[in-house]
């Protein structure tokens, strides 16, 4: 066997291409193989932001997610699709790796903060050469659009996930001073009850689709339903004091 390919996993930032880093940009003109995570049927934010940055010669490797929200993820039944849908993805590319092609995923935001291209890392570390390219998060590119400091001094930052029991979640955010909490979507009621019973709703601001054309940014309190986007977060900055 020839030499294998690097597998590079590119974070892509949290939607606007112009955040998109430089090295990231320069390594996705030159691959012959590109992969990126999709929703069936849909594009994929990581996709859409790297329009105009591939090498037009690439293979594009599209990743069909089996589930995004139709299921919990605590159902069984989404983990083991989901470990079939990662496993049956790394064999393909690492087929193309194998053949010495460099192969690069595409990841929104950071490739290890919440990001798909995980999986795949852990499957195929072991046996291949990968580089990992850091992408600005989400949760960055959000409270930059909103204008938020989130945290100063000694404020600590705590990130929370809106699946988390309601309990576990009040739990969390009274001991928090500064919060992100991520995986918003169809759990907003539970996480505006639980920020309201630790005095932090007036201080919470949601953001969907931050940085993207069709963002959107109020306060959580002034937010009159509880629908929310899958790329939608809530910030809520530390109450810090003045200097």
């Amino acid at each position: 066997m020839g030499m294998r390919g690097t597998l590079y996993g590119v974070g892509v930032g949290p939607g606007d291409p112009e955040l998109m880093s430089l090295k990231a940009a320069r390594i996705l003109k030159s691959v012959p193989v590109v992969a990126f995570f999709a929703k069936k049927g849909a594009t994929g934010n990581a996709r859409r932001a790297v329009d105009g940055h591939l090498n037009p010669e690439a293979e594009l490797v599209r990743l069909d997610y089996p589930f995004t929200t139709e299921l919990p993820e605590s159902d069984p039944h989404y983990r083991a699709a989901l470990a079939e849908f990662y496993d049956a993805a790394a064999a393909s590319l690492g087929a193309r790796l194998d053949r010495g092609q460099d192969v690069a995923v595409l990841c929104a935001g950071d490739p290890f903060f919440y990001g798909s291209y995980a999986h795949l890392h852990e499957r195929l570390a072991p046996t291949h050469v990968c580089e990992v390219i850091p992408g600005i998060t989400a949760m960055s590119g959000c409270w930059t659009r909103a204008l938020t400091p989130m945290t100063c001094g000694d404020e600590m930052l705590t990130v929370l996930s809106g699946t988390m029991p309601a309990e576990m979640l009040a739990h969390r955010l009274a001991g928090s001073d500064a919060v992100v909490i991520m995986k918003v979507g169809r759990n907003l009621a539970k996480i505006r009850q639980a920020l309201a019973h630790a005095g932090m709703l007036e201080r919470a601001i949601y953001v969907e689709r931050g940085t993207m054309p069709e963002e959107r940014i109020l306060r959580l309190a002034d937010k009159p339903d509880d629908e929310a986007a899958y790329f939608g977060i809530v910030l809520v900055p530390g109450a810090r004091k003045p200097l």
